[in-house]
């Protein structure tokens, strides 16, 4: 099984410095590691999310969200077989975002 914008350097590296998927309980907590999540603002009960936190693996993000770049200009160069999701986030958000978030659900289904 292949998963989109994971290439050899990003599976060799994510192999070579990622802990083992049994110390994080969820893909959530996984992609938090890696600094990919929301950071969360929250006062007075209204939960506002800003930026990725980047906090955690540095280099690993990068590799992800360079990944993510490749399949987010492939979406919109050739505009075929593109995932649905992917085609409703191009249209409403800008490109770069788009990569980031594409690269924490990458982070989560390595998860699996």
């Amino acid at each position: 099984m292949t998963i989109p914008g994971i290439g050899p350097v990003t599976a060799v590296a994510l192999q070579a410095f990622a802990p083992p998927t049994e110390s994080f309980r969820r893909g959530r907590d996984f992609s938090a590691w890696l600094g990919l999540v929301p950071r969360q603002h929250t006062t007075g009960g209204k939960p506002r999310l800003g930026g990725i936190s980047k906090m955690g693996q540095r280099d690993l993000r990068r590799l992800l969200i360079s990944g993510a770049m490749a399949v987010v200009g492939n979406a919109v160069r050739y505009d075929r077989n593109t995932d649905p999701w992917l085609a409703g986030m191009l249209a409403r958000k800008p490109k770069k975002l788009v990569a980031v978030e594409l690269a924490n659900k990458v982070a989560r289904r390595v998860w699996h």
